[in-house]
């Protein structure tokens, strides 16, 4: 009896948490295979996911239809989901982050600035809950990498608080 309740209970779980987050997709990329009837196509599908209150996450999903890889991508992120440190409406700081040939730039801005931030670094931002932020690509423009850079710089950002705490000042 306890079974077919905590079954019933699970789908509602689920419904919550995709109706909490927003999923965006950034790329889709398509692969061939030639083989001796001809060719298979595969896709994969680059996502981010976030509440646009300082969660966010990406995934890459494969499969061989592009609505399937856009679903596995959705999970991934939601398995990957980490907090964004945000100062009212922007980041607390300056920060710089590289991950391969992609180099990103975030700077916070005064409010009513809006979110001037270009390519696969857009949605992360605004999804992660960033109303006003100056934000700069630098080198590669290949969507994964710059996604992978940008969460590489989210981490690196620090509260104030966080900051006062590893000092010993509070």
């Amino acid at each position: 009896m306890s079974f077919d309740k905590s079954r019933k209970d699970a789908p509602a779980k689920e419904e919550r948490e995709q109706s909490d987050t927003e999923e965006v997709v950034i790329s889709i990329n398509r692969c061939s295979k030639v083989v001796k009837g001809g060719r298979n196509f595969s896709f994969g599908a680059l996502v981010v996911v976030g509440d646009h209150k300082g969660k966010v996450g990406f995934g890459y999903g494969k499969a061989n239809e592009v609505s399937d890889a856009i679903r596995k991508g959705g999970e991934a992120a939601r398995k990957n989901m980490i907090a964004m440190p945000l100062s009212g409406h922007t980041i607390p700081h300056t920060v710089t982050a590289k991950f391969r040939g992609s180099k990103v730039l975030l700077r916070p801005a005064s409010p009513g600035t809006g979110l001037i931030a270009g390519g696969a670094m857009r949605p992360v931002l605004n999804l992660g809950g960033v109303v006003d932020v100056l934000a700069k690509s630098l080198g590669s423009s290949n969507p994964a990498n710059v996604v992978k850079a940008t969460f590489r710089a989210i981490e690196l950002l620090k509260t104030k608080e966080q900051v006062l705490e590893k000092l010993g000042k509070i």
